[in-house]
């Protein structure tokens, strides 16, 4: 198992920027494929981005694609989640997640975006 932890949440307007960290701890980070997942409140968890083991490849849902990237730092243990033009959409909290095989099985306990219009 892997430990995971994010941070950098916060209140931000609309067109701004968020950048999310997610430190790992506690197995050899570069073992994972990792994702950030969102949930909003009143709806389901969503995928958000996703990010191969070495960072070579990645993948996004539609509503991200183009704002967001995912980019890991395996020396540093990290993956992260640059947030640009922000919308009130994008409010949620997120979560990282790790997987070793085809499902996402260590969480984060989630980080609040607030985006106000």
């Amino acid at each position: 198992q892997v430990q995971l932890a994010e941070s950098g949440g916060g209140l931000v307007q609309a067109g701004g920027s968020l950048r999310l960290s997610c430190a790992a701890s506690g197995h050899p980070f570069s073992n994972y494929a990792m994702a950030w997942f969102r949930q909003a409140p009143g709806k389901e968890r969503e995928f958000v981005a996703a990010i191969s083991r070495s960072g070579g490849t990645t993948g996004y849902a539609d509503s991200v694609k183009g704002r967001f990237t995912i980019s890991r730092d395996n020396a540093k243990t990290t993956v992260y989640l640059q947030m640009n033009s922000l919308k009130p959409e994008d409010t949620a909290v997120y979560y990282c997640a790790g997987r070793r095989t085809s499902t996402y099985d260590n969480w984060g306990q989630g980080t609040q975006v607030t985006v106000s219009s």
